[in-house]
């Protein structure tokens, strides 16, 4: 859609989540795959999990290690209790967020605080630069009502979470990824314009109904990501609900250094993996 000041980015792929099991069986599904990380950088995952047979979700995520970049779990149902060997706890609840910030290392478990009943939300892991990776670990536990939510002049529901929408500004801000992330709610034939700097890799992630995307209207349907181009002249995304919509806007300023990972360790060398490695055996998280 292009106005005298409005040049919206269009789809440039497609991507279905696969599914997959993680921590002591959770069942999820990954949308953001390692393959992605250099064309979506500075994001390294996107999971959803979504289910309500407690089978799927009960064992958990137990102790695990994290190092050198950022985990955002967004709860829309259920409740999730953290710990860390900081001393570090927290319970997600449904609306809420956590921003963690792994840095140089912490353990810390996810556990379900529920038997029964829905579960479902979003992780998203987000890069450290490597000035950063070895800084000291941080939570930011935040409620739903720590996260703005706003009705636009179209009438679309929107939660921040990170970075600005119409002016309202989220609770989280970072000056190197200068991250966004939005929740946007759309009834049928409503549209949502959302401004996206220049250079930012961005994707939309739809998890109920079916949208439409920028001047071509190539659609994006339930439990799809849209990665968007980066045109030179584009200053945002012109998405319309097809059907009643709900789903994520992300974008973030790419940090266009190596990427060495294994597993929950995410750094620039194979050198530093191993250090990683040795550190955690060590225990010197």
């Amino acid at each position: 859609m292009t106005t005298s000041t409005r040049t919206s980015r269009e789809l440039e792929q497609l991507i279905a989540g696969v599914p997959a099991s993680d921590g002591a069986g959770v069942q999820l599904q990954r949308v953001l795959t390692q393959d992605l990380q250099k064309r979506l950088d500075p994001f390294l995952m996107l999971d959803e999990f979504r289910s309500d047979n407690p089978g799927d979700y009960l064992a958990g995520f137990p102790d695990h290690p994290h190092r050198g970049f950022e985990t955002v779990t967004y709860m829309l149902a259920g409740k999730m209790r953290h710990f860390d060997n900081k001393g570090n706890e927290g319970l997600l609840v449904s609306g809420g967020a956590q921003w963690m910030t792994a840095g140089s290392g912490l353990v810390h478990s996810e556990l379900p605080e529920q038997e029964d009943g829905l579960m479902h939300g979003f992780q998203l892991w987000v890069n450290l630069p490597a000035q950063n990776k070895m800084i000291d670990p941080g939570y930011q536990d935040l409620t739903p009502d720590q996260l703005p939510t706003y009705t636009s002049e179209s009438g679309a529901q929107v939660t921040v979470l990170a970075g600005v929408s119409e002016g309202v500004e989220g609770p989280v801000q970072r000056p190197d990824t200068h991250p966004l992330y939005i929740d946007v709610h759309l009834s049928e034939g409503t549209s949502h314009w959302q401004d996206i700097p220049a250079g930012h890799n961005a994707f939309v992630y739809v998890y109920e109904g079916e949208i439409s995307t920028g001047a071509e209207g190539r659609k994006v349907g339930f439990r799809r990501m849209g990665i968007l181009n980066n045109a030179s002249e584009a200053t945002g995304i012109q998405l319309t609900a097809l059907k009643e919509a709900k789903l994520l806007i992300i974008a973030g300023q790419p940090l266009r250094e190596p990427i060495a990972q294994w597993g929950p360790f995410v750094m620039n060398t194979h050198e530093e993996l191993e250090q990683a490695v040795r550190d955690f055996r060590a225990g010197k998280f």
